[in-house]
């Protein structure tokens, strides 16, 4: 087997103490908990987590970034125009698409969920429509992202990495405050009854969330592949915080993914790596680690250092009038914009924003990473970046994970 089982969890790769015991404290409630190779400490559950929960869902479980995920399309565009031009190309996304926290989407964006989603009728989720119409195809900001790649024969990919915005962060906030959710980071999970009123609402609001984010990465999507001038020839889409209702072993579960991407034999994914790093799109296969890993694998690569680490500590400042707040320079990071330039150039990687915190020394390397998870994955194709768009590295966001 290709795991290590740490207090009666399967943990795949080299296992992180804190991460660890955030999962043996989730186990104590779950029926079957796993802990992928990409993990790191996360709020009361683990990135890179899985739980599998009897009549229980977990909102502190799928966490504050309700149905965030990935997306991959293959365009028919021309390499080699794509490249030759990758320069104006990735001026055009970073300046078309809304990157940032508490971004508005300049073009209004529809979907049929505004209208036929009967979870709108929930207070906090009707309090919360004017602002998911607002932000609707934004990307947000911390580790999300706009990519475009090349695959083992030159075909260009886009790819896209972002959740469900301020709908989905002030949605867990309501729900885990609800349930009693307590400050901190290594803190008991939030679990409800799928049956009571709070089980109820949560899962509708989570199940509107995950159309939303649905939503917004496929618009993102198609935006690019018209600004690029080429057409959508195949996809491959996934949420990775989220919780699904699922037999394993004959019996039913809500198996909540913090982090983890589904894997059951067949099932395709998009599985990103650092800016600096390959992607990679997997198909699940029939294993021995499977059914441990509750058909489970990574969501990326798993950060290595903080972002306070990497980057620095930020000050802030209030104004004359004490109402605002100004960023002074970061101080202290161990990660320098030249470290990261010297990291991406051999790489002939096109950046638009981003910050130290996001550089490729933050992160372990991918095909590390999948070598855990070698028994129960194929890699269908390899994605080469030559573009990243990000949000720009002064970007307050205080919920980034």
């Amino acid at each position: 087997m290709s795991y290590r089982l740490i207090d009666g969890v399967p943990v795949w790769g080299a296992p992180l103490d804190n991460a660890v015991r955030q999962i043996v404290n989730c186990a104590r409630d779950a029926e079957h908990t796993a802990l992928m190779a990409d993990h790191h400490l996360g709020y009361a559950m683990p990135i890179g987590g899985v739980a599998a929960y009897r009549e229980k869902v977990s909102p502190s479980g799928v966490g504050y970034d309700i149905s965030c995920g990935n997306k991959a399309v293959r365009l028919d565009a021309d390499p080699d125009l794509v490249t030759a031009d990758i320069s104006p190309i990735m001026d055009e996304i970073f300046d078309t698409l809304s990157f940032g926290i508490g971004r508005k989407n300049d073009e209004r964006v529809d979907h049929p969920l505004f209208a036929d989603d009967p979870a709108w009728a929930i207070e906090v989720a009707a309090n919360l429509k004017r602002l998911a119409r607002e932000q609707l195809g934004t990307i947000g900001s911390g580790n999300h992202y706009v990519d475009l790649f090349l695959d083992e024969e030159r075909r260009v990919w886009c790819g896209a990495h972002f959740g469900s915005r301020g709908l989905g962060h002030r949605l867990a906030t309501h729900f885990i405050k609800a349930g009693g959710g307590k400050e901190g980071v290594n803190v008991d999970p939030v679990l409800f009854d799928v049956r009571s009123q709070l089980g109820q609402e949560y899962i509708a609001c989570m199940k509107m969330a995950g159309r939303y984010a649905y939503a917004g990465r496929d618009w993102v999507c198609e935006k690019v592949a018209t600004l690029l001038g080429a057409t959508i020839v195949e996809e491959v889409h996934n949420h990775h915080n989220f919780a699904w209702e699922e037999t394993h072993g004959g019996e039913n579960y809500w198996v909540v993914r913090k982090g983890a991407t589904p894997a059951f034999p067949g099932q395709r994914g998009f599985v990103g790596g650092s800016m600096g790093d390959i992607s990679v799109i997997v198909e699940g296969v029939d294993s021995d680690d499977g059914p441990e890993a509750l058909y489970s694998t990574v969501h990326g690569a798993g950060r290595v250092m903080s972002r306070t680490q990497a980057a620095g500590k930020r000050r802030w400042k209030r104004s004359r009038r004490g109402a605002a707040r100004k960023q002074k320079p970061l101080e202290g990071g161990c990660v320098s914009r030249e470290m990261m330039k010297e990291w991406l150039e051999p790489m002939g990687v096109e950046l638009r924003g981003a910050g130290t915190d996001e550089s490729p020394h933050c992160y372990k390397r991918l095909p590390e990473v999948l070598e855990f998870h070698a028994s129960s994955i194929r890699i269908l194709h390899t994605l080469h970046p030559i573009g990243v768009a990000m949000a720009g590295e002064n970007e307050f966001d205080p919920f980034r994970d």
